[in-house]
């Protein structure tokens, strides 16, 4: 078990939602924005953390986002 928890939300843009990878078993979160993929997060982690894990009490859970934009420069 680790105590270092993370989730990563990468932007999808066919599909155009935030899409989650991370180390919390079970833990799968789709979203139209990154607040509410974030909200998700914040709602869904700590059960799956119980469930899945047995973690219990305040830990800190890392969320990193990655989104490619393609601009035009003149």
């Amino acid at each position: 078990m680790t105590d270092r928890y993370h989730v990563q939300a990468d932007w999808d843009a066919e599909a155009k939602v935030w899409i989650s990878s991370s180390n919390i078993p079970g833990l799968s979160v789709e979203a139209d924005t990154l607040g509410e993929f974030m909200e998700l997060v914040e709602a869904l982690a700590p059960e799956m953390l119980a469930d899945n894990l047995g973690v219990m009490g305040l830990l800190s859970v890392e969320i990193r986002a990655s989104r490619m934009l393609e601009l035009t420069v003149i």
